[in-house]
């Protein structure tokens, strides 16, 4: 494949349009299957090399980052992260795309970001044909158990997402949301500052 051809998958790409399998492969040598498995593989107290290993798969990585292993990426290199991140097991990255993740994010268990989608009719979904659009998690979003957060979606500061959410549009900032499809079921106020959840008495 040519630079240009090159260029205009590229082009494509970040336009949201189908691209497929074969058109993509000159951007194989950005996976970072081998420093994945090796992290996923390093002993719990050997704190030092996972450091190491993060700053290596990440595309950029923030200080005082917790991620617990297993973790799953399909390049690693698409995936930025910023400061005071906690990530628990089995975080799932389909990061053909950029994932940008603010300050003081956290997520639970089983969560699912994922760039890409495909096609609905069969014949466009050829050679593994695919479209994919960035997300963004904004500072201080909460990410709970077994949530999906889909292509093109931008959850705001400080939001909630429910566990076992379907994400499939954006979420305003200071929201608390969930479901299939995810939607926004109130605002975050000061009076969360008093209860442990919505309806709770206060944890006096």
């Amino acid at each position: 494949m040519t630079h240009a051809q090159e260029d205009d998958v590229r082009a494509r790409i970040a336009e949201g349009l189908v691209y497929t399998e074969s058109e993509a492969a000159f951007q194989a040598p950005r996976r970072r299957t081998r420093q994945i498995f090796e992290y996923n593989h390093t002993p719990p107290d050997d704190t030092e090399k996972r450091r190491s290993l993060l700053l290596a798969i990440f595309g950029s990585v923030g200080e005082r980052t917790v991620l617990l292993p297993p973790f799953h990426a399909g390049f690693g290199s698409n995936v930025h992260i910023g400061d005071d991140f906690f990530g628990n097991v089995n975080l799932t990255f389909v990061d053909d795309v950029d994932i940008r993740i603010g300050d003081g994010v956290m997520i639970a268990p089983s969560v699912t970001l994922t760039t890409t989608g495909h096609p609905v009719h069969p014949s466009r979904r050829a050679d593994f044909g695919r479209f994919s659009e960035p997300i963004v998690i904004e500072d201080k979003v909460w990410i709970g158990s077994n949530a999906v957060v889909l292509p093109g979606v931008r959850i705001g500061y400080g939001s909630v997402i429910g566990a076992g959410s379907v994400v499939s549009r954006s979420i305003p900032p200071m929201s608390v949301a969930f479901g299939t499809p995810c939607r926004v079921v109130r605002s975050i106020t000061d009076e969360d500052l008093h209860t442990r959840s919505a309806g709770q008495e206060p944890l006096s």
